[in-house]
């Protein structure tokens, strides 16, 4: 279960970021800003980019490895990817909600792209989960 569950978790949070990556290259802002903003979570003192930037890659891997070991408990079977897509915005409710909110980069990133980019996260997770 582990070892699926880190499988699917870093797979997922490799595509998970496209919708928050297509959403900021159409409006023109950066989309490097949420990498930069996950660097926080590690470094939150951190002024400069390239350093947040490589604080953002155990972070981000860590998360989403983490992410895919807790679903790959709990999500059942059946219908996987509705109920990854659930758990996505669980997530994202935790990850944005409850943690990003004491973390003023991941607060200042537009919500509706971050909650999108942890819907796929899940809704990949769930169907890795489920195909194997």
């Amino acid at each position: 279960m582990i070892r699926r569950g880190v499988r699917a978790g870093l797979i997922a949070g490799l595509v998970s970021g496209v919708p928050s990556t297509l959403h900021a290259l159409a409006t023109g802002d950066d989309p490097l800003a949420a990498t930069v903003a996950a660097g926080s979570i590690l470094l939150p003192r951190q002024t400069r980019r390239t350093r947040l930037i490589a604080a953002a890659v155990p972070v981000h891997f860590g998360l989403s490895a983490a992410w895919g070991v807790a679903l790959a408990a709990v999500l059942p079977p059946r219908h996987a990817i509705r109920y990854g897509v659930l758990a996505g915005a669980a997530i994202a409710a935790l990850d944005l909600g409850v943690a990003g909110r004491r973390l003023p980069m991941i607060r200042a990133l537009p919500v509706v792209p971050q909650v999108l980019d942890h819907l796929v996260y899940g809704a990949v997770a769930a169907a890795l989960l489920a195909s194997d």
